[in-house]
């Protein structure tokens, strides 16, 4: 076979039917960044990857990569199914909403290992959660997830941009960050509350997201700003933010 095969660490953030029994997966690894792949036959009853390769599902993957775009899936060793958060509703919406923002803030074929482990930091927290009386788009570990892949993906807001640090009133992402009063004009809202629990989501690891002080208007607001983030720098917008 021409081509080379190779082993990685790999994230299955979203599949695609092809064919009749084959499936297209977009996958983040850990030493190519985004890849995407063929699982050949993995629809079919006897297939002996199918249930290894569901979407959110960490594995170890050897993938062969040929003249084409798409790589093929030739081996899958199983490190985190990940069912518990694919079984439940609300941390289904949640780790789609990551599997997302990681699809469309790291599109290259380009490593990035911390993103990558914050990427499966994220999915082992995602079988504990519990629903916090929100919805799982306004949840402290969603919104600090993605604050985390905003900043290392050079595009994180801050939380000053005026050159103050009191009298904030808004956020505006051309100005990078949070603006005064003066300089409010088209930002959106951003109350002290907001401002708190971004600082609040950003100084704190993933697994203390639901330690730090955020209301729910904070949460609403923060995900207001990471929503126009992505739309200033990236030019997108989540549809699982939307759904």
């Amino acid at each position: 076979m021409a081509g080379r095969t190779y082993k990685t660490e790999a994230v299955v953030l979203r599949s695609f039917r092809l064919g009749e029994a084959d499936r297209v997966l977009h996958l983040y690894t850990l030493d190519r960044g985004r890849v995407g792949a063929v699982a050949k036959g993995v629809r079919k009853t006897k297939s002996r990857f199918g249930a290894r390769l569901e979407p959110l599902s960490h594995v170890e993957l050897m993938l062969h990569q040929g003249g084409g775009e798409l790589q093929t899936v030739t081996g899958v060793q199983l490190l985190g199914s990940h069912h518990a958060a694919r079984e439940d509703t609300y941390r289904l919406n949640a780790g789609l909403v990551g599997a997302e923002a990681m699809l469309r803030l790291f599109p290259e074929q380009e490593a990035n290992e911390r993103a990558f482990r914050a990427l499966t930091r994220f999915l082992d927290l995602l079988d504990e959660l519990e629903p916090n009386g929100g919805g799982a788009t306004t949840d402290p570990l969603v919104l600090s997830f993605q604050l985390k892949l905003l900043w290392l993906s050079g595009y994180l807001p801050h939380v000053t941009s005026c050159g103050v640090e009191t009298g904030l009133a808004g956020y505006s992402p051309r100005a990078g960050g949070a603006v005064c009063q003066n300089c409010a004009d088209g930002a959106l809202p951003l109350s002290h509350e907001g401002l708190l629990g971004i600082e609040g989501l950003l100084q704190r690891p993933l697994a203390e997201a639901g330690e730090a002080d955020v209301t729910a208007r904070g949460a609403r607001e923060a995900l207001g700003v990471i929503t126009a983030s992505y739309e200033y720098h990236g030019g997108f917008r989540l549809r699982t933010l939307s759904a």
